[in-house]
């Protein structure tokens, strides 16, 4: 790509952050970098995903990079998480050539992780009691995927993301886990360790608090 595109795509990525503030992390991929493992050749709020200028590709920017070039369509608006868990709002859009051919991807991430949960506290708010219908479980292909419907449970029971939590309501999305039988899954507590960012000697802390705090919910209620 050349420099006079980089140019151009970098005043835009600074126009675009500008504009949206400092949750709006812009990036600019160059496709044709010599070294496939460096094409961020520009990013504004790099701290949204914790990228900057050299970092390597995301899975898009992979599978353009390996995919047929003129299959290759613009995204808007679909959902991606960071590793800390954060919720982004993403849309990536190619810049091609004269010829058609994509040497660049913008990529726009914004961090919604905030407006999420001020979605689901209002919704605690306006809850009511839901329909059979609407209570219906999922019937799931396996159990990998019965294993993730079950820590999304987890995550709406706490009403805001893993990465907002602190460590009771962690617990307490846990102790959903555990009441519901998903550590009865095989390497259910790597999974789970790795979607709240915990050791597994955290794991079974929490899960000990988990099952104490019932207890004594139960011994409260037996007085």
């Amino acid at each position: 790509m050349t420099s006079a595109r980089i140019e151009f795509l970098s005043r835009l990525a600074k126009g675009l952050a500008a504009q949206f503030g400092p949750n709006c992390e812009v990036v600019i991929h160059d496709l044709e970098a010599a070294d496939p493992q460096h094409t961020v050749v520009a990013i504004e709020n790099g701290h949204v995903s914790g990228r900057f200028i050299g970092d390597g590709p995301s899975n898009v920017v992979l599978q353009s990079l390996s995919g047929d070039p003129r299959a290759l369509q613009d995204r808007y608006a679909y959902i991606t998480r960071t590793e800390d868990g954060r919720i982004l709002k993403s849309s990536t859009v190619f810049y091609r050539d004269d010829d058609g051919r994509p040497t660049a991807l913008l990529s726009i991430n914004f961090d919604i992780t905030m407006l999420v949960a001020a979605q689901n506290s209002i919704g605690t708010l306006t809850a009511h009691e839901a329909s059979a219908e609407e209570n219906a479980p999922t019937i799931p292909h396996n159990v990998s995927d019965l294993l993730d419907d079950l820590i999304e449970q987890s995550v709406r029971l706490v009403g805001k993301p893993v990465a907002l939590m602190n460590k009771a309501e962690r617990i307490k999305a846990i102790g959903f886990l555990n009441d519901s039988g998903a550590f009865l899954v095989r390497q259910s507590s790597q999974k789970v360790c790795s979607y709240f960012g915990i050791s597994k000697y955290t794991l079974y802390s929490y899960l000990d608090e988990a099952k104490a705090a019932a207890e004594g919910t139960k011994d409260d209620g037996g007085r």
